[in-house]
């Protein structure tokens, strides 16, 4: 009896299914399989829909048994900063998770209501106590833990869009973040800046824990992996593919008026000599650039020599203060010679070698490279040298991201 008592179930079970599925429009040319499917699709998103109120009201009522009050804490003052945030946020968002929320009916729609209000400038003072007190309690209380949850997704969203972008986090600035959600909900976040850090450090150890994607910069003939862009962390040496990318950025910027030679066109200078490098170039004209800018690598450190064309001055800047007048005058001789190849007879000579002295100087072993790039950059766009050493980790995140991004920009 038992048994034919839970075949008679199982079969009502599955007609009741077979009657469902055959119901739905849009359907009808699936298989029983694909309709099947469908069904427990179904089935789990209203499983889920049921467990989140569950989870929803379950959280209400703890808030509600603790014995917080809403006028007790700082927090939740109707006239402080952070509500205001919050109700514009919701003003220019009417379909968001806190409308549809089955928790604010009743009086919570009313206090929702009233925040709209008190945002176009209405008080509310003009109401009841009894009403106020309604508010408070309940309305405050969804308003904040929606608005909580839409400002940590955003953050998570800006957040992965970044590591997209950069492949690590090392460019990152706070005020980044605190810029992205400003310009996003147009109002000033300064007065949370605590909440959300704790929030960007908890997500951004767990995306750099979870993800190991290949990353690379092709920019042209230059190839960045991620393991070239690591060398702008904190205080690396820069390797030379860094420089000479940087190095191509910077003759774009400047519309290919200054010329940047490659790192390693004064180490083939030094041990071929101008044979050596003749055809490097072949497709450029120095003497009709305003400004050439050469690195130089001696090993362990890197410092910059100029040629200005116009004024056939040929300087070196070094941010140890060296005084290297052997390098400028390696200089010097490959621009007579490179004169002489191209039949310019006003090359020729009449150059004169110096060294800028009065530049910023590195603290550290470490920074020269990003010295000379700076130098560069400032000298290429006409812009004088308004950085020092405590710059330089600022410095670094933007030539990364300017690496990133194959162009530079503008100065903050």
């Amino acid at each position: 009896m038992q048994q034919m008592r839970n075949n008679w179930r199982k079969a009502k079970c599955l007609n009741r299914r077979r009657g469902f599925m055959s119901s739905v429009k849009g359907v009808s040319h699936l298989s029983r399989r694909d309709k099947r499917r469908f069904y427990y699709k179904l089935q789990f998103w209203l499983w889920r829909k049921r467990s989140e109120r569950c989870r929803f009201w379950i959280f209400r009522s703890r808030r509600r048994s603790s014995g917080i009050r809403a006028g007790s804490s700082p927090h939740l003052n109707l006239k402080s900063q952070k509500n205001q945030v919050f109700t514009s946020h919701l003003k220019n968002n009417e379909n968001s998770n806190v409308t549809d929320s089955p928790a604010c009916s009743g009086s919570e729609e009313f206090g929702l209501q009233r925040a709209q209000r008190l945002q176009m400038g209405c008080s509310l003072e003009q109401h009841s106590p009894c009403l106020q007190e309604t508010w408070s309690e309940k309305t405050i209380s969804c308003l904040n833990n929606s608005s909580i949850y839409t400002l940590t997704r955003e953050i998570h969203d800006f957040l992965e869009g970044f590591y997209r972008s950069y492949g690590s986090f090392i460019p990152l600035h706070q005020s980044d973040v605190l810029r992205h959600l400003n310009r996003k909900f147009n109002s000033n976040f300064n007065d949370r800046k605590n909440l959300i850090f704790s929030v960007v450090d908890k997500y951004r150890t767990a995306i750099i824990k979870t993800s190991a994607s290949l990353f690379q910069v092709v920019h042209k003939k230059h190839i960045l992996s991620l393991e070239d862009l690591l060398t702008l962390a904190d205080e690396h040496w820069l390797n030379d593919q860094v420089m000479n990318m940087y190095g191509e950025l910077i003759m774009e910027s400047s519309h290919h008026k200054v010329h940047f030679l490659n790192s390693f066109f004064h180490r083939q200078l030094m041990t071929k000599g101008y044979d050596g490098v003749r055809r490097w170039t072949k497709q450029v004209d120095l003497f009709s650039k305003r400004l050439l800018l050469v690195p130089i690598h001696l090993e362990v450190h890197w410092c910059l020599v100029t040629a200005d064309i116009s004024t056939k001055k040929i300087c070196l800047y070094d941010s140890q203060g060296h005084s290297l007048q052997k390098v400028a005058r390696n200089i010097l001789k490959y621009l007579m010679s490179e004169a002489k190849e191209k039949k310019q007879a006003a090359f020729e000579d009449g150059w004169t070698v110096s060294s800028d002295e009065n530049i910023p100087q590195q603290a550290n072993e470490n920074d020269c490279g990003v010295f000379v790039l700076e130098y560069s950059r400032c000298l290429a766009l006409s812009r004088p040298f308004q950085f020092s050493q405590q710059d330089i980790p600022k410095i670094r995140k933007r030539i990364y991201k300017e690496l990133c991004d194959c162009k530079l920009h503008e100065q903050d």
